[in-house]
């Protein structure tokens, strides 16, 4: 899965920590998401769209190669 959190984050110019501590993880977790070794739990990635204050799929993009739904 993709995502644009590095991106959201630094134009905010929090730190993993900062965006750790809003969102309750550790900057290990943020470090991995952004990374792309780690996809969020729906709840986190909920989190993190309420506090970006967009859609989830505007933050995060899945890169498989299965078909659009209907």
């Amino acid at each position: 899965m993709r995502n644009r959190l590095k991106i959201l984050r630094a134009q905010r110019k929090w730190s993993q920590s900062v965006l750790g501590d809003k969102l309750n993880v550790s900057r290990q977790t943020i470090n991995a998401i952004e990374a792309g070794r780690y996809d969020p739990s729906l709840p986190l990635a909920f989190r993190i769209a309420r506090l970006f204050e967009m859609a989830i799929e505007d933050i995060f993009e899945c890169d498989d190669d299965l078909p659009p739904g209907p």
